[in-house]
């Protein structure tokens, strides 16, 4: 057992450092390649057991402190990045990233956008933000601003931003050229009519008029044709095996005001002809698209043959279904009016806003993405499983520059008899950095109600300070300045101030955090020791945080 005890530490800290806490399951397998047999796993358990139940109950710092005796046990081996699929034709490279402006972006979009970012960085090349907002009936105005807000904090990268309804101009003239080319009509049909000859691969009377006509009915579509009497077709193969495929429409008559262009246009575009165009008019060269896309991605295919024009590259994924995330930008902004939601960063939200407000740095999202990268494997993520992975990353990314503070959730007064005159200790602000902060002491200080149900009757070490035996009534005895081998716990003094923690699910930790915490700057990121990552949001005579995570 003694030739496995330096093992165990060492892998216990280790783990615990970056979960925040450890267990058995985790650490046994890690054993046997220092000799454990399976017959002597019932033996050690007990030892191994006390172990973890000491590595736990230490502070980060602590934690961190410890690890470096045993460092060399088990190698901080360099993580290996997830490395993305080499794209061809990679001389020059231009992306775009294109939602709708229904809402802020969300969890799912940070996948797509993350990756489009990574390849632009990773080839040096140009990442176009394109605001699809062809559906006048699916706006939301705020939504221009805070797409663009939310994908260049996310990324740090966009080069050109397009909104596609101040373009339509160019789009009617890219239509002009494929009456031209008599690849194009617009047909004014009856809806269930046409649908009929479709069916049967037959085309409708439309189809064949002359070019001089289709110019004479699209003209019409801006101004006598009322809405869903035209609409403008591609000319394809009334044979494909595929009815989407069959003479798909580009163009329709929507007289709805637009929350950008107003009443200027009626005529709208169709995905499949404003994404072609911009894709030609931005030389797009890669494309990153939902796997189900994959028949427009053929239908714009047809669409560039007539115009002579070289399609990009298609890199298809598949569906992420985050579980127990409502990512529905009309549902939420139904819920944030009736007052259920305070805003889109409320922080019940898996939105960009709320994780941003929450203290997540960009990185740990792009990092997700890169853990999926381009697969065309559908994935179901639990928001359990979400959260732990894109915590991890989180924790590794702020762990090495969060300050680090005391605090004390339901806070219980103790009076320590007979402590020595000490009126302020000296306290490390992050084990890395050589600073400190002071740390005022009193008589009278206050502990959680957790550790005080826990540890009364027991000898404990107040963290930075002292060792005290608590006692049920409410007091405690200093016992010795001696840094033991005992629990240890966090404690403020009588000189404190008061504090509302938000959580994930909505609801408040209260408790009381040393003075020091006043030399904090509104948004910084710290962390409480032995409790969480938090966020200053507030000042006042309470101090509001969000919780950010283990």
């Amino acid at each position: 057992m003694k030739s496995l005890e330096k093992y165990i530490r060492a892998h216990a800290l280790k783990n615990a450092i970056e979960f925040n806490k450890t267990d058995a399951g985790r650490i046994l397998p890690k054993l046997f390649q220092h000799g454990l047999e399976k017959s002597k796993i019932k033996e050690i358990m007990p030892e191994l057991q006390k172990i973890i139940k000491e590595i736990n109950s230490l502070s980060q710092s602590e934690k961190q402190a410890e690890f470096k005796k045993f460092a060399e046990l088990v190698p901080e081996h360099e993580e290996k990045p997830h490395e993305l699929a080499e794209l061809k034709n990679t001389k020059k490279v231009i992306m775009r990233f294109e939602p709708s402006p229904s809402g802020p972006l969300h969890v799912g979009h940070a996948y797509v956008l993350g990756l489009n970012s990574e390849y632009v960085k990773k080839y040096n090349g140009k990442l176009i933000l394109r605001i699809g907002d062809t559906n006048p009936e699916n706006i939301y105005p705020q939504a221009y601003n805070l797409i663009q807000e939310n994908a260049e904090w996310l990324t740090n990268n966009v080069s050109e931003v397009i909104i596609q309804s101040d373009r339509l101009p160019i789009y009617y003239k890219y239509f002009e050229k494929l009456i031209d080319l008599e690849k194009a009509y617009v047909c004014v049909c009856d809806t269930e009519e046409y649908k009929n000859l479709l069916s049967k691969s037959e085309a409708c009377p439309c189809r064949s008029l002359s070019v001089k006509e289709q110019k004479e009915r699209w003209k019409l579509m801006f101004t006598k044709y009322a809405p869903g009497e035209a609409v403008a077709r591609i000319k394809t193969n009334l044979k494909d095996k595929n009815p989407a495929m069959r003479d798909f429409p580009v163009f329709r008559i929507n007289e709805t005001k637009h929350a950008r262009q107003g009443k200027k246009y009626r005529v709208w575009p169709l995905m499949n002809m404003s994404v072609l165009v911009d894709d030609i008019e931005s030389n797009v060269t890669h494309i990153i698209r939902a796997k189900d896309h994959a028949d427009n991605a053929k239908r714009q295919e047809i669409i560039y043959k007539y115009l002579n024009k070289q399609p990009p590259q298609n890199l298809f994924v598949g569906r992420i279904n985050f579980l127990g995330m409502p990512l529905s930008t009309t549902e939420t902004r139904k819920l944030i009016e009736s007052k259920k939601y305070s805003g889109w960063d409320d922080i019940r939200l898996p939105f960009l806003p709320a994780l941003k407000k929450r203290g997540f740095l960009p990185e740990s999202l792009i990092k997700y993405a890169l853990d999926i990268g381009v697969t065309l494997t559908d994935k179901t993520v639990s928001k359990e499983e979400f959260f732990k992975t894109i915590e991890s990353h989180n924790r590794k990314l702020l762990d090495p520059t969060a300050n680090r503070y005391s605090f004390v959730k339901n806070p219980v007064e103790i009076k320590v008899k007979n402590p020595p005159k000490i009126s302020e200790v000296k306290v490390p602000i992050h084990p890395d950095k050589n600073l400190t902060r002071a740390v005022q002491v009193s008589n009278n200080l206050f502990i959680s109600s957790d550790d005080f149900a826990k540890f009364a009757g027991k000898e404990i070490r107040l963290l930075h300070l002292y060792n005290i035996q608590l006692k049920k009534d409410k007091t405690a005895e200093f016992t010795s300045l001696e840094n033991k081998d005992i629990p240890k716990i966090n404690w403020v003094s009588s000189q404190n101030i008061k504090c509302k923690i938000l959580l994930p699910d909505g609801n408040y930790d209260n408790g009381i955090a040393e003075q020091s915490i006043k030399t904090l700057k509104k948004d910084e990121v710290l962390q409480f020791e032995r409790y969480a990552f938090v966020k200053l949001d507030k000042r006042g005579e309470v101090y509001e945080f969000w919780y950010t995570h283990k």
